[in-house]
């Protein structure tokens, strides 16, 4: 799996703020196929950064009502990446 096809999109709520915040970590939603060595890489050349720890935790779909029909959304992959400390991830450029 190539580097640019493993992270789908960062991840941009208060609980991941918070977290970059106090503990220098970064979320991302990523392949669900990629494991943490791959996301470990895909971050470090994307970025520029020496990463430290990866976890990972897979959410489970959920259930959505159109009508009388019910359907399940697709499993989705995050994985929480600490950076080392005094390097930063730009993720938006001004």
């Amino acid at each position: 799996m190539y580097t640019e096809q493993v992270i789908i999109k960062p991840l941009m709520t208060e609980k991941t703020q918070i977290a970059t915040e106090k503990f220098n970590r970064y979320a991302f939603e990523v392949q669900l196929k990629s494991n943490k060595h791959q996301i470990k890489s895909a971050v470090e050349s994307l970025f520029n950064v020496k990463v430290l720890d990866v976890k990972t935790s897979i959410l489970p779909g959920n259930l959505k009502r159109y009508g009388r029909k019910v359907s399940k959304t697709s499993k989705t992959k995050r994985a929480y990446v600490r950076v080392g400390d005094g390097q930063k991830i730009e993720l938006f450029k001004i």
